[in-house]
């Protein structure tokens, strides 16, 4: 090998070093939908995440219970090398608060209109703390299931005014079809001890949610020792599409 060609191998394998350890500084940010959606919600936060050089992961919850969701989540934890952030959305805080307990690599929580709830609370109890909620009167008829449990969606024309009142006409009608349901059990299983009590957490939600009432956000946000709070005027229960620079900006602040 000639000297020339020797020095422009050192030189690329120093660029392509540099350049990986660049890309391994930042933590891989780990989205997690609630119930009513699907990981598709996340598609804007997405490519702004990924525009400033985060790696991200959008995976699928399976919304049929809170320890077998937090089980197959806290094993995509498992499964990244690096640092992670989790963040959940809506019934999603309930999943990353159990899922990231044990995970050392789990850096911080980004609860975006989620519930955070202390061990022993269910989503059910903790929806109805405070007023506010019409969630409720928007479920469409529940959909038995061969267990003997039921799947509950929002009737489709309620969707918009319910869940997304600040998404467009017709993207909130196409988020109503493809909505994903939840158990009526995972509602009301208990959480295990959460991890917002030992890692740093940060909340964002609107002051227009009509699924979880702001002031129990702004209860659930306190009680954690929430780092930053960010609340936006008038905005609904789906932030991470109606506003995912806000949203996108809180992660970026919990990776940093």
């Amino acid at each position: 090998m000639t000297k020339l060609a020797a020095t422009a191998v050192a030189l690329a394998a120093a660029l392509f070093s540099g350049s990986a350890g660049a890309q391994s500084a930042k933590p891989t940010i780990l989205l997690v939908h609630g119930a009513f959606a699907d990981s598709s919600s996340w598609n804007g936060v997405i490519n702004i995440l990924q525009k400033d050089g985060y790696p991200v992961v959008a995976t699928p919850n399976p919304l049929r219970s809170v320890s077998t969701d937090a089980a197959y989540v806290s094993s995509v934890v498992s499964s990244i090398d690096g640092p992670v952030v989790l963040v959940g959305h809506s019934y999603g805080g309930q999943v990353i608060s159990n899922a990231a307990v044990g995970h050392k690599n789990v850096k911080a929580l980004v609860f975006v209109a989620a519930f955070a709830p202390e061990k022993g609370e269910t989503i059910l109890e903790l929806s109805g703390k405070f007023p506010g909620s019409t969630l409720g009167d928007a479920l469409a008829a529940p959909v038995a299931l061969s267990d003997g449990g039921v799947d509950l969606y929002i009737a489709q024309d309620k969707f918009r005014a319910q869940f997304a009142q600040d998404v467009p006409t017709e993207l909130a009608t196409t988020m109503a079809v493809g909505q994903r349901p939840i158990t009526e059990a995972a509602l009301t299983e208990k959480s295990d001890e959460p991890a917002w009590k030992n890692l740093p957490s940060f909340f964002i939600y609107g002051d227009g949610d009509k699924n979880i009432p702001a002031e129990g956000l702004a209860f659930m946000a306190e009680r954690a020792g929430s780092k930053r709070t960010v609340v936006l005027a008038g905005a609904s229960h789906a932030l991470t599409v109606s506003q995912p620079e806000a949203v996108a900006d809180l992660i970026k602040d919990a990776a940093k």
